[in-house]
């Protein structure tokens, strides 16, 4: 569970830069950082099942 949070901080922080470039207008930046919360909201959701999954398991 704690290695499926260090992968999601990983993920937010590699976002940094084309966040950077799509507020200045870059609009392939900003196709990318879409893609990139998207990915964001597909682990922090495996994650959150992982919570779950831990919960319930106790």
């Amino acid at each position: 569970m704690l290695e499926a949070y260090e992968q999601l901080k990983t993920l937010v922080s590699s976002v940094e830069d084309d966040l950077r470039k799509a507020a200045g207008g870059n609009k392939a930046a900003g196709t990318r950082v879409r893609k990139q919360m998207q990915d964001v909201k597909n682990m922090a959701q495996a994650l959150r099942v992982k919570v779950l999954e831990n919960r319930d398991g106790d």
